[in-house]
Protein backbone atom coordinates (compact mmCIF):
# COMPACT_ATOMS: atom_id res chain seq x y z
CA UNK A 1 0.00 0.00 0.00
CA UNK A 2 1.25 3.24 -0.75
CA UNK A 3 1.66 5.84 1.40
CA UNK A 4 -0.46 8.71 0.41
CA UNK A 5 1.58 11.68 1.93
CA UNK A 6 4.77 10.40 0.06
CA UNK A 7 3.09 9.79 -3.59
CA UNK A 8 4.39 11.87 -6.40
CA UNK A 9 2.78 14.91 -7.23
CA UNK A 10 3.50 14.21 -10.99
CA UNK A 11 3.05 10.34 -11.61
CA UNK A 12 -0.05 10.38 -9.31
CA UNK A 13 -2.15 13.52 -9.40
CA UNK A 14 -1.89 15.12 -12.61
CA UNK A 15 -4.40 14.10 -15.31
CA UNK A 16 -6.14 15.07 -18.81
CA UNK A 17 -9.79 14.41 -18.59
CA UNK A 18 -12.58 14.20 -21.69
CA UNK A 19 -15.84 14.75 -20.21
CA UNK A 20 -19.75 13.86 -21.00
CA UNK A 21 -22.72 13.34 -19.10
CA UNK A 22 -22.39 9.41 -19.45
CA UNK A 23 -18.76 9.36 -17.99
CA UNK A 24 -15.54 11.12 -17.12
CA UNK A 25 -12.95 9.08 -19.14
CA UNK A 26 -9.46 9.98 -17.10
CA UNK A 27 -5.81 9.04 -18.75
CA UNK A 28 -2.65 9.74 -16.74
CA UNK A 29 -0.11 12.36 -18.66
CA UNK A 30 3.06 12.20 -16.92
CA UNK A 31 4.96 14.79 -19.08
CA UNK A 32 2.81 17.68 -17.91
CA UNK A 33 3.99 19.55 -15.26
CA UNK A 34 1.68 22.00 -12.98
CA UNK A 35 2.25 25.25 -14.66
CA UNK A 36 0.90 23.49 -18.05
CA UNK A 37 -1.70 21.99 -16.94
CA UNK A 38 -3.71 24.57 -14.43
CA UNK A 39 -3.72 27.51 -17.25
CA UNK A 40 -7.53 27.48 -18.03
CA UNK A 41 -10.84 26.21 -17.04
CA UNK A 42 -11.17 23.46 -19.10
CA UNK A 43 -7.65 22.57 -17.78
CA UNK A 44 -9.55 22.97 -14.54
CA UNK A 45 -12.75 21.02 -15.03
CA UNK A 46 -10.65 18.41 -16.17
CA UNK A 47 -8.38 18.14 -13.17
CA UNK A 48 -11.44 18.10 -10.68
CA UNK A 49 -13.40 15.62 -12.73
CA UNK A 50 -10.23 13.86 -11.96
CA UNK A 51 -10.48 14.02 -8.10
CA UNK A 52 -14.30 12.35 -8.75
CA UNK A 53 -12.51 9.32 -10.46
CA UNK A 54 -10.16 9.00 -7.51
CA UNK A 55 -13.23 8.84 -5.09
CA UNK A 56 -13.76 5.56 -6.95
CA UNK A 57 -10.75 3.86 -5.28
CA UNK A 58 -12.21 3.05 -1.99
CA UNK A 59 -15.21 0.87 -3.99
CA UNK A 60 -12.32 -1.02 -5.63
CA UNK A 61 -11.19 -4.31 -5.53
CA UNK A 62 -12.65 -7.48 -2.74
CA UNK A 63 -10.59 -6.74 -0.20
CA UNK A 64 -11.80 -4.02 2.36
CA UNK A 65 -14.06 -2.52 -0.72
CA UNK A 66 -16.71 0.11 0.69
CA UNK A 67 -19.64 -1.24 -0.85
CA UNK A 68 -19.26 -4.44 1.27
CA UNK A 69 -17.16 -3.13 4.20
CA UNK A 70 -20.18 -2.19 6.52
CA UNK A 71 -22.48 -4.60 5.80
CA UNK A 72 -19.35 -7.53 6.44
CA UNK A 73 -18.42 -6.09 9.96
CA UNK A 74 -21.82 -5.86 10.81
CA UNK A 75 -24.81 -8.06 10.00
CA UNK A 76 -26.28 -8.18 7.00
CA UNK A 77 -24.24 -10.46 5.41
CA UNK A 78 -23.19 -14.36 5.60
CA UNK A 79 -19.76 -16.38 4.58
CA UNK A 80 -20.00 -18.27 1.56
CA UNK A 81 -17.89 -21.27 1.85
CA UNK A 82 -17.80 -21.87 -1.68
CA UNK A 83 -16.76 -18.32 -2.29
CA UNK A 84 -13.14 -17.52 -2.04
CA UNK A 85 -13.27 -16.31 1.68
CA UNK A 86 -12.16 -12.30 0.92
CA UNK A 87 -12.78 -10.48 3.55
CA UNK A 88 -12.51 -13.06 6.38
CA UNK A 89 -10.66 -10.53 8.80
CA UNK A 90 -13.38 -8.34 8.65
CA UNK A 91 -15.89 -10.83 9.07
CA UNK A 92 -13.97 -12.29 12.25
CA UNK A 93 -13.30 -8.71 13.66
CA UNK A 94 -9.66 -10.31 13.64
CA UNK A 95 -8.05 -6.87 11.33
CA UNK A 96 -4.87 -5.13 12.78
CA UNK A 97 -2.56 -2.89 11.76
CA UNK A 98 0.52 -4.71 10.96
CA UNK A 99 -1.55 -7.17 8.49
CA UNK A 100 -2.59 -4.11 6.54
CA UNK A 101 -5.84 -2.90 8.07
CA UNK A 102 -9.15 -3.63 7.70
CA UNK A 103 -8.99 -1.56 4.23
CA UNK A 104 -7.39 0.40 1.53
CA UNK A 105 -10.20 3.10 2.64
CA UNK A 106 -7.32 5.64 4.40
CA UNK A 107 -5.16 5.96 1.68
CA UNK A 108 -7.34 5.68 -0.83
CA UNK A 109 -9.23 8.68 0.81
CA UNK A 110 -6.29 10.44 0.98
CA UNK A 111 -5.50 10.27 -2.52
CA UNK A 112 -9.22 11.64 -3.71
CA UNK A 113 -7.92 14.60 -1.09
CA UNK A 114 -4.52 14.95 -2.45
CA UNK A 115 -6.53 15.53 -5.89
CA UNK A 116 -8.76 17.68 -4.88
CA UNK A 117 -6.36 19.98 -2.73
CA UNK A 118 -4.36 20.45 -5.90
CA UNK A 119 -7.19 22.03 -7.66
CA UNK A 120 -7.86 24.14 -4.39
CA UNK A 121 -3.77 25.01 -4.29
CA UNK A 122 -3.45 26.66 -7.86
CA UNK A 123 -6.92 28.53 -8.22
CA UNK A 124 -5.07 31.42 -8.22
CA UNK A 125 -3.37 30.67 -11.70
CA UNK A 126 -5.88 32.06 -13.52
CA UNK A 127 -8.85 34.60 -12.85
CA UNK A 128 -11.50 34.09 -10.43
CA UNK A 129 -14.18 33.66 -12.02
CA UNK A 130 -17.78 32.57 -11.28
CA UNK A 131 -16.59 29.08 -13.34
CA UNK A 132 -13.75 28.94 -10.97
CA UNK A 133 -15.52 29.20 -8.06
CA UNK A 134 -17.81 26.39 -8.81
CA UNK A 135 -14.46 24.22 -9.34
CA UNK A 136 -13.39 25.70 -5.21
CA UNK A 137 -17.15 24.57 -4.64
CA UNK A 138 -16.68 21.04 -6.14
CA UNK A 139 -12.89 20.53 -4.73
CA UNK A 140 -14.03 21.18 -1.08
CA UNK A 141 -17.19 19.12 -1.40
CA UNK A 142 -15.22 16.67 -2.29
CA UNK A 143 -12.39 17.05 0.17
CA UNK A 144 -15.32 17.21 2.82
CA UNK A 145 -16.35 14.05 1.61
CA UNK A 146 -13.18 12.05 1.89
CA UNK A 147 -12.25 13.56 5.06
CA UNK A 148 -15.89 12.02 6.50
CA UNK A 149 -15.31 8.37 4.72
CA UNK A 150 -12.22 8.27 7.04
CA UNK A 151 -13.56 9.88 10.04
CA UNK A 152 -16.34 7.71 10.35
CA UNK A 153 -14.35 4.73 9.60
CA UNK A 154 -10.83 6.00 11.92
CA UNK A 155 -12.10 7.74 14.87
CA UNK A 156 -15.42 7.32 16.93
CA UNK A 157 -18.50 8.93 16.04
CA UNK A 158 -20.01 12.06 18.26
CA UNK A 159 -22.74 10.27 18.72
CA UNK A 160 -21.25 7.17 19.80
CA UNK A 161 -20.45 7.39 23.51
CA UNK A 162 -20.35 10.02 25.83
CA UNK A 163 -16.64 10.27 25.19
CA UNK A 164 -16.45 10.22 21.85
CA UNK A 165 -16.30 13.93 21.20
CA UNK A 166 -13.43 14.66 22.71
CA UNK A 167 -11.40 11.71 21.45
CA UNK A 168 -8.41 11.32 18.83
CA UNK A 169 -9.76 12.79 15.22
CA UNK A 170 -7.91 12.43 11.97
CA UNK A 171 -5.88 14.27 10.04
CA UNK A 172 -7.70 17.14 7.71
CA UNK A 173 -4.92 17.52 4.98
CA UNK A 174 -6.28 21.34 3.28
CA UNK A 175 -2.60 21.49 0.80
CA UNK A 176 -1.47 19.59 -0.99
CA UNK A 177 2.20 18.53 -0.10
CA UNK A 178 3.66 15.05 -1.10
CA UNK A 179 6.27 15.06 2.21
CA UNK A 180 4.03 16.29 5.09
CA UNK A 181 3.69 14.20 8.23
CA UNK A 182 0.31 15.48 9.91
CA UNK A 183 -0.27 14.01 13.32
CA UNK A 184 -3.64 13.47 14.65
CA UNK A 185 -3.68 16.20 17.21
CA UNK A 186 -7.36 17.04 16.68
CA UNK A 187 -10.30 15.75 18.11
CA UNK A 188 -13.55 14.17 16.79
CA UNK A 189 -15.68 17.13 17.19
CA UNK A 190 -12.81 19.20 15.64
CA UNK A 191 -12.27 16.83 12.79
CA UNK A 192 -16.07 17.18 11.97
CA UNK A 193 -16.44 20.90 12.13
CA UNK A 194 -13.34 20.89 9.50
CA UNK A 195 -15.64 18.66 7.33
CA UNK A 196 -18.72 21.04 7.93
CA UNK A 197 -16.98 24.01 7.05
CA UNK A 198 -15.73 22.29 3.56
CA UNK A 199 -19.05 20.85 2.92
CA UNK A 200 -21.21 24.62 3.89
CA UNK A 201 -18.59 26.46 1.56
CA UNK A 202 -19.58 23.85 -1.19
CA UNK A 203 -23.27 24.19 -0.42
CA UNK A 204 -22.61 28.31 -0.68
CA UNK A 205 -21.21 28.48 -3.81
CA UNK A 206 -21.60 25.24 -5.74
CA UNK A 207 -23.80 25.50 -9.33
CA UNK A 208 -27.22 24.50 -8.62
CA UNK A 209 -26.36 21.86 -11.25
CA UNK A 210 -22.90 20.58 -12.97
CA UNK A 211 -23.87 18.87 -16.28
CA UNK A 212 -23.76 15.37 -14.88
CA UNK A 213 -24.74 13.06 -12.15
CA UNK A 214 -21.20 12.31 -11.59
CA UNK A 215 -20.82 15.93 -10.03
CA UNK A 216 -21.92 17.19 -6.44
CA UNK A 217 -24.22 20.36 -7.32
CA UNK A 218 -26.18 21.82 -4.76
CA UNK A 219 -29.02 19.21 -3.46
CA UNK A 220 -26.12 16.48 -3.63
CA UNK A 221 -23.97 18.92 -1.27
CA UNK A 222 -26.98 19.09 1.09
CA UNK A 223 -27.80 15.42 1.11
CA UNK A 224 -24.27 15.05 2.25
CA UNK A 225 -24.43 18.00 5.01
CA UNK A 226 -27.38 16.08 5.99
CA UNK A 227 -25.73 12.60 6.64
CA UNK A 228 -22.63 14.46 8.40
CA UNK A 229 -25.17 16.70 10.62
CA UNK A 230 -26.92 13.29 11.36
CA UNK A 231 -24.00 11.69 12.53
CA UNK A 232 -23.26 14.95 14.54
CA UNK A 233 -26.42 14.51 16.14
CA UNK A 234 -27.41 18.06 14.82
CA UNK A 235 -30.74 17.52 14.30
CA UNK A 236 -32.29 20.95 13.46
CA UNK A 237 -29.72 21.44 10.89
CA UNK A 238 -29.92 17.73 9.41
CA UNK A 239 -33.22 18.52 8.77
CA UNK A 240 -33.09 21.91 7.80
CA UNK A 241 -30.56 20.54 4.42
CA UNK A 242 -32.57 17.54 4.77
CA UNK A 243 -35.83 19.44 3.49
CA UNK A 244 -33.97 21.14 1.06
CA UNK A 245 -33.03 18.01 -0.36
CA UNK A 246 -36.29 17.12 -0.28
CA UNK A 247 -37.92 19.48 -1.65
CA UNK A 248 -35.64 20.04 -4.93
CA UNK A 249 -35.53 16.24 -5.27
CA UNK A 250 -38.81 14.74 -3.95
CA UNK A 251 -38.22 10.82 -5.56
CA UNK A 252 -37.29 8.09 -3.28
CA UNK A 253 -36.29 6.00 -6.55
CA UNK A 254 -40.41 4.96 -7.70
CA UNK A 255 -41.74 0.96 -7.81
CA UNK A 256 -41.46 0.88 -11.57
CA UNK A 257 -37.82 2.47 -11.48
CA UNK A 258 -36.18 0.71 -8.49
CA UNK A 259 -34.54 -2.06 -10.25
CA UNK A 260 -32.97 -0.18 -13.08
CA UNK A 261 -31.32 1.86 -10.56
CA UNK A 262 -29.09 -0.75 -9.33
CA UNK A 263 -28.21 -1.81 -13.26
CA UNK A 264 -27.68 1.98 -14.41
CA UNK A 265 -30.90 1.53 -16.72
CA UNK A 266 -32.31 4.82 -14.99
CA UNK A 267 -30.70 7.41 -11.84
CA UNK A 268 -34.39 7.92 -10.14
CA UNK A 269 -33.64 9.09 -7.06
CA UNK A 270 -29.57 9.07 -7.08
CA UNK A 271 -28.30 12.57 -6.09
CA UNK A 272 -24.51 11.53 -6.74
CA UNK A 273 -23.08 8.51 -9.07
CA UNK A 274 -19.43 8.05 -9.11
CA UNK A 275 -19.20 7.19 -12.57
CA UNK A 276 -17.63 3.89 -13.91
CA UNK A 277 -19.29 3.84 -17.41
CA UNK A 278 -16.40 3.04 -20.07
CA UNK A 279 -15.31 -0.40 -19.59
CA UNK A 280 -12.32 0.49 -21.69
CA UNK A 281 -11.02 2.84 -19.53
CA UNK A 282 -13.01 2.71 -16.03
CA UNK A 283 -13.29 -1.03 -16.06
CA UNK A 284 -13.32 -1.16 -11.69
CA UNK A 285 -15.40 -4.30 -10.75
CA UNK A 286 -16.60 -2.46 -7.52
CA UNK A 287 -19.23 -5.61 -7.20
CA UNK A 288 -16.34 -7.91 -7.13
CA UNK A 289 -16.60 -8.32 -3.76
CA UNK A 290 -19.88 -9.67 -3.40
CA UNK A 291 -19.99 -12.20 -6.09
CA UNK A 292 -18.73 -13.53 -9.76
CA UNK A 293 -20.19 -15.05 -12.57
CA UNK A 294 -18.56 -18.47 -12.28
CA UNK A 295 -20.87 -20.90 -13.75
CA UNK A 296 -23.59 -19.51 -12.00
CA UNK A 297 -23.16 -17.05 -9.13
CA UNK A 298 -19.83 -17.58 -7.39
CA UNK A 299 -20.13 -15.45 -3.95
CA UNK A 300 -18.33 -14.13 -1.19
CA UNK A 301 -21.14 -13.75 1.30
CA UNK A 302 -24.59 -13.76 0.77
CA UNK A 303 -27.43 -11.78 2.72
CA UNK A 304 -27.83 -13.26 6.21
CA UNK A 305 -31.41 -15.54 6.37
CA UNK A 306 -32.42 -13.26 9.19
CA UNK A 307 -32.86 -10.21 6.81
CA UNK A 308 -33.70 -12.20 3.75
CA UNK A 309 -36.93 -12.86 5.74
CA UNK A 310 -37.43 -9.05 6.30
CA UNK A 311 -37.83 -9.01 2.85
CA UNK A 312 -40.41 -11.40 2.99
CA UNK A 313 -43.41 -9.76 5.08
CA UNK A 314 -46.44 -12.26 4.55
CA UNK A 315 -49.06 -11.30 1.76
CA UNK A 316 -47.16 -8.11 0.68
CA UNK A 317 -44.51 -7.64 -2.32
CA UNK A 318 -40.99 -5.72 -1.70
CA UNK A 319 -39.47 -4.58 -4.54
CA UNK A 320 -35.71 -4.35 -2.88
CA UNK A 321 -36.07 -8.08 -2.99
CA UNK A 322 -36.31 -7.76 -6.48
CA UNK A 323 -33.62 -4.96 -7.12
CA UNK A 324 -30.98 -6.26 -4.32
CA UNK A 325 -31.24 -10.12 -3.98
CA UNK A 326 -31.01 -13.64 -6.09
CA UNK A 327 -31.83 -17.02 -5.52
CA UNK A 328 -29.83 -19.23 -7.19
CA UNK A 329 -28.11 -22.05 -7.01
CA UNK A 330 -24.07 -22.51 -7.36
CA UNK A 331 -22.20 -26.04 -7.30
CA UNK A 332 -25.70 -27.29 -6.75
CA UNK A 333 -26.49 -25.22 -3.74
CA UNK A 334 -29.32 -22.68 -3.90
CA UNK A 335 -27.84 -19.59 -2.19
CA UNK A 336 -29.83 -16.12 -1.76
CA UNK A 337 -27.15 -13.81 -3.62
CA UNK A 338 -26.81 -10.06 -3.52
CA UNK A 339 -27.10 -8.90 -7.33
CA UNK A 340 -27.07 -4.94 -6.49
CA UNK A 341 -23.80 -4.42 -8.09
CA UNK A 342 -23.63 -7.63 -10.65
CA UNK A 343 -24.10 -5.90 -14.08
CA UNK A 344 -24.94 -2.67 -15.98
CA UNK A 345 -27.86 -3.23 -18.46
CA UNK A 346 -26.90 -3.73 -22.04
CA UNK A 347 -23.73 -4.75 -20.88
CA UNK A 348 -21.92 -8.16 -20.72
CA UNK A 349 -19.01 -6.90 -18.11
CA UNK A 350 -19.64 -8.22 -14.35
CA UNK A 351 -19.42 -6.10 -11.64
CA UNK A 352 -19.04 -2.86 -13.62
CA UNK A 353 -21.48 -0.68 -12.40
CA UNK A 354 -21.49 2.59 -11.30
CA UNK A 355 -21.49 3.62 -7.28
CA UNK A 356 -24.65 5.41 -5.91
CA UNK A 357 -22.77 7.34 -3.51
CA UNK A 358 -25.86 9.17 -1.93
CA UNK A 359 -29.54 8.76 -2.87
CA UNK A 360 -32.63 10.99 -1.46
CA UNK A 361 -34.12 7.21 0.23
CA UNK A 362 -31.63 8.15 2.69
CA UNK A 363 -32.41 11.49 2.86
CA UNK A 364 -35.55 11.07 3.91
CA UNK A 365 -35.01 8.40 6.63
CA UNK A 366 -31.94 10.41 7.79
CA UNK A 367 -34.96 13.52 8.04
CA UNK A 368 -37.39 11.50 9.87
CA UNK A 369 -34.94 10.32 12.39
CA UNK A 370 -33.69 13.59 13.02
CA UNK A 371 -37.15 14.74 13.87
CA UNK A 372 -37.92 12.58 15.80
CA UNK A 373 -34.86 12.96 17.96
CA UNK A 374 -35.57 16.90 17.42
CA UNK A 375 -35.50 19.36 20.60
CA UNK A 376 -38.63 19.73 19.45
CA UNK A 377 -40.01 16.64 18.05
CA UNK A 378 -42.13 16.42 15.00
CA UNK A 379 -43.67 12.95 14.82
CA UNK A 380 -45.91 13.80 12.22
CA UNK A 381 -43.70 14.80 9.38
CA UNK A 382 -41.22 11.87 10.56
CA UNK A 383 -44.01 9.32 9.91
CA UNK A 384 -44.90 11.42 6.72
CA UNK A 385 -41.43 11.56 5.39
CA UNK A 386 -41.44 7.34 6.50
CA UNK A 387 -44.46 6.28 4.91
CA UNK A 388 -43.41 7.89 1.36
CA UNK A 389 -40.94 5.78 1.48
CA UNK A 390 -42.86 2.78 1.79
CA UNK A 391 -45.31 3.62 -0.19
CA UNK A 392 -42.67 3.41 -3.08
CA UNK A 393 -41.09 -0.26 -2.26
CA UNK A 394 -44.33 -2.23 -0.70
CA UNK A 395 -47.33 -3.34 -2.91
CA UNK A 396 -49.88 -3.68 -1.22
CA UNK A 397 -48.79 -0.53 0.71
CA UNK A 398 -51.12 0.70 3.86
CA UNK A 399 -49.63 3.56 5.58
CA UNK A 400 -48.31 2.89 8.78
CA UNK A 401 -49.63 4.92 11.97
CA UNK A 402 -46.76 4.20 14.29
CA UNK A 403 -45.81 6.71 17.16
CA UNK A 404 -43.19 6.99 19.97
CA UNK A 405 -40.59 4.47 20.12
CA UNK A 406 -42.31 2.34 17.84
CA UNK A 407 -42.20 5.07 15.03
CA UNK A 408 -38.22 5.41 15.49
CA UNK A 409 -37.61 1.97 15.72
CA UNK A 410 -40.14 1.43 12.30
CA UNK A 411 -37.28 3.85 10.84
CA UNK A 412 -34.18 2.14 12.10
CA UNK A 413 -36.17 -1.09 10.70
CA UNK A 414 -36.49 1.01 7.35
CA UNK A 415 -33.22 2.26 7.25
CA UNK A 416 -31.71 -1.54 7.52
CA UNK A 417 -33.75 -2.48 4.62
CA UNK A 418 -33.30 -0.19 2.28
CA UNK A 419 -29.40 0.73 2.99
CA UNK A 420 -28.30 -3.09 3.08
CA UNK A 421 -25.05 -3.76 1.18
CA UNK A 422 -24.64 0.35 0.79
CA UNK A 423 -21.66 1.17 3.01
CA UNK A 424 -24.22 1.91 6.18
CA UNK A 425 -24.59 -0.74 8.54
CA UNK A 426 -21.52 -1.08 10.73
CA UNK A 427 -21.52 2.84 10.59
CA UNK A 428 -25.07 3.12 11.81
CA UNK A 429 -25.25 0.63 14.81
CA UNK A 430 -21.38 2.63 15.72
CA UNK A 431 -23.73 5.84 15.56
CA UNK A 432 -25.75 4.71 17.52
CA UNK A 433 -24.03 2.80 19.93
CA UNK A 434 -24.97 -0.25 19.32
CA UNK A 435 -23.51 -3.82 19.62
CA UNK A 436 -23.53 -5.97 15.75
CA UNK A 437 -25.37 -9.27 17.40
CA UNK A 438 -25.63 -12.06 14.08
CA UNK A 439 -27.82 -14.37 13.90
CA UNK A 440 -26.82 -18.11 14.04
CA UNK A 441 -27.85 -19.08 10.30
CA UNK A 442 -25.66 -20.94 7.66
CA UNK A 443 -25.51 -19.26 4.03
CA UNK A 444 -27.68 -21.70 2.44
CA UNK A 445 -31.11 -20.92 0.80
CA UNK A 446 -33.11 -21.48 3.62
CA UNK A 447 -30.37 -20.73 6.06
CA UNK A 448 -29.17 -24.09 6.79
CA UNK A 449 -25.29 -24.94 6.33
CA UNK A 450 -22.06 -23.90 8.17
CA UNK A 451 -22.58 -21.11 10.62
CA UNK A 452 -21.05 -18.17 10.87
CA UNK A 453 -17.52 -19.30 10.77
CA UNK A 454 -16.21 -16.50 13.16
CA UNK A 455 -14.46 -16.62 16.62
CA UNK A 456 -17.27 -14.48 17.92
CA UNK A 457 -21.00 -13.59 16.64
CA UNK A 458 -21.02 -10.44 18.92
CA UNK A 459 -19.36 -7.16 18.66
CA UNK A 460 -19.82 -4.92 21.86
CA UNK A 461 -20.76 -1.40 21.89
CA UNK A 462 -17.82 -0.90 23.96
CA UNK A 463 -15.14 -2.57 21.38
CA UNK A 464 -12.21 -0.89 20.53
CA UNK A 465 -12.62 -2.65 16.49
CA UNK A 466 -15.15 0.02 15.95
CA UNK A 467 -12.31 2.07 15.11
CA UNK A 468 -10.39 0.42 12.43
CA UNK A 469 -6.97 0.27 12.76
CA UNK A 470 -4.16 2.63 10.75
CA UNK A 471 -2.18 0.41 8.20
CA UNK A 472 1.26 0.35 9.92
CA UNK A 473 2.45 0.85 6.56
CA UNK A 474 1.15 4.88 7.28
CA UNK A 475 2.72 4.65 10.56
CA UNK A 476 6.07 3.65 9.78
CA UNK A 477 6.57 6.24 7.02
CA UNK A 478 4.67 8.78 9.28
CA UNK A 479 5.83 8.38 13.00
CA UNK A 480 3.40 11.26 13.90
CA UNK A 481 0.27 8.99 12.96
CA UNK A 482 -1.27 7.45 15.91
CA UNK A 483 -2.53 4.23 15.87
CA UNK A 484 -6.03 3.53 17.46
CA UNK A 485 -5.92 2.35 21.39
CA UNK A 486 -6.31 -1.53 21.14
CA UNK A 487 -4.08 -2.14 18.18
Amino acid sequence: MKNIFKISALSCLLLLVSCSEEHFDVEPNYLDNPNSVTQSESSFRSLTDGAYDAMKNIFDGDNGNALILADVLADNLILNPQGRLTNTSQYQWSYNGTSGGATALFSDSYFAISRANFVLDNLNKIPYTAFMKNIEAEAKAIRGAMHFEVLRAYSKIPTQDGSASTSMGIPYITVFDPFQKPSRDATVTDSYNKVIADLLFAYNNINTSNGSIGRFNKTSVAALLNRVYLYMGDYANAITYGEYVITNSSSVGARTNFAGIWTDANTDGVLLSLLNGNVNTDNMTVGVCYNQNASGIRSEYNVNYDLFLKYSPTGISDIRKTGYLLTANYAGTPYNHIIKYRTRTGSSTAQVVNVKFIRTAEVYLNTAEAYMKSSTPNAGRALQLLNILRGQRYSPYTPGTETGTALLNAIYSERRLELAFENDRFWTLKRLGLPVNRSAFGPNVDGTGTGPGASIVNLQSSDYRWQLPIPQSEINLNPNMKQNPGY
